[in-house]
């Protein structure tokens, strides 16, 4: 029973470890370095530690709210923008209205990774069940994932 505990407070602390805010003098000078090169009109930036390799800011450019995540030595990974829906090109739409009818889309972000290139992320809503869906710019399905409502981003 005491191994059982210990692995239960273990895997509790592992979990609410991850996505915890920071200040921006806990980020590595590399990453930040590398942020405010990418994103030098970015403004009201936040951060977070995605776990011990990864920080995430957390900012707007032109009044767009937008997210980047980098690596630990400031290489940068993956930007996500978000969008307004009538923005997704009209093949991801097509495809959400046609394999996901009855959804309605809440919210929808633009997603740039390193080395694959673009993609769409929407969040889409029925009856209470709440799926992201990822999604080529020809409107391929990449991902679907059901969300978890307790889960804040």
């Amino acid at each position: 029973m005491k191994k059982l505990m210990i692995v239960v407070i273990a895997v509790t602390l592992l979990t609410t470890a991850q996505a915890q805010k920071i200040s921006a003098d806990k980020v590595p000078s590399a990453v930040s370095a590398a942020f405010k090169t990418k994103f030098p009109k970015a403004e009201k930036v936040t951060w977070e530690m995605e776990n011990p390799k990864e920080y995430e800011a957390n900012f707007k450019v032109n009044s767009a709210e937008q997210s980047a995540v980098f690596d630990a030595v400031g290489n940068w990974m993956v930007t996500e923008t978000e969008i307004k829906v009538a923005e997704l090109p009209k093949a991801v739409s097509q495809t959400l209205s046609k394999k996901f009818s009855g959804y309605k889309i809440k919210e929808a972000e633009k997603v740039e990774k390193k080395g694959t290139g673009n993609c769409f992320e929407a969040e889409i809503e029925k009856e209470g069940k709440t799926l992201e869906v990822v999604l080529s710019p020809t409107g391929e399905v990449l991902d679907k994932k059901e969300k978890q409502k307790d889960k804040k981003d």
